[in-house]
């Protein structure tokens, strides 16, 4: 298995080449529902397929194109994925995680990830967007090969969720579960992650989120809920409902995000 470390040095030494951008400062990952606020962060200085980088995979589910733009903002280099890999597809943790890897080969020390997700919790609201405090992984694989052993105990960077709380005082904090899909929780599974304590349930970001601390990245993640979780509801889920939310949510998620990533200095 080549190391997910070099293949991710080679996809930044590719993505420099075809951006002309020697180094960046943050990264942005799109999930589902969020492809619209890219076009809100800036004119792309270069847009590139991800698939022209060593390593990256098709886009293989609608709302993630696939493609990866360079934007300057403030006199700052933003990566922005519009889409990633999930668990789900097949291709394993190295594929999940080879995003922010090269992100972070090519120079950004801070990532934000971003999902759709369904809401556990009857305080929240679809289509409200919510920072990620932590997480329960209910996959039972990690990004991290070997004895890797990566304190995990502020993953969510606090700085950074103050930081977004400036921009939006009312933003409330959840846990998230990570759930391998594709397929929906049943609503027998959605009351168990309540009792052990998720608000929260997607199949993205914790990977992700793992692969970029361990290398020393600041991490921050804002789930939107596009729906309830199964059974809360009697209301049937669909992928459709998620991208639909979010772009009815597309102006307030991009104004939260234009604003965190303008506050990050």
């Amino acid at each position: 298995m080549p190391d997910p470390l070099s293949a991710a040095g080679e996809a930044a030494t590719e993505l420099r080449d075809r951006t002309g951008v020697d180094r960046f400062d943050v990264a942005v990952v799109l999930g589902s529902g969020w492809k619209t606020t890219a076009e809100r962060l800036g004119e792309p200085a270069a847009e590139i397929a991800a698939t022209d980088l060593p390593g990256f995979a098709p886009a293989a589910v609608a709302g993630h194109e696939g493609r990866i733009r360079a934007i300057e903002r403030d006199g700052r280099h933003l990566l922005v994925f519009l889409g990633r890999t999930h668990l789900y597809e097949g291709q394993g943790m190295p594929a999940v995680a080879h995003g922010v890897r090269t992100a972070i080969a090519a120079g950004a020390r801070t990532i934000v990830l971003t999902n759709a997700c369904g809401a556990i919790d009857p305080e929240l609201t679809p289509g409200e967007p919510v920072l990620i405090r932590d997480h329960i992984s209910l996959t039972a694989q990690s990004p991290l090969v070997g004895a890797q052993f990566v304190d995990l105990s502020d993953l969510y960077s606090r700085r950074l969720r103050e930081l977004a709380r400036d921009v939006e005082p009312r933003l409330k904090e959840r846990v998230y579960a990570h759930w391998h899909g594709p397929a929906f929780e049943t609503p027998a599974e959605i009351r168990m992650l309540r009792t052990l304590g998720a608000d929260l349930v997607g199949m993205s970001t914790v990977p992700e989120a793992i692969a970029a601390h361990a290398l020393g990245a600041e991490v921050l993640a804002i789930s939107l809920p596009t729906n309830w979780a199964a059974g809360i509801t009697e209301h049937k889920l669909s992928h459709e409902e998620v991208t639909a939310m979010g772009e009815a949510s597309a102006e307030r998620c991009a104004t939260l995000l234009a604003g965190i990533l303008d506050r990050l200095g």
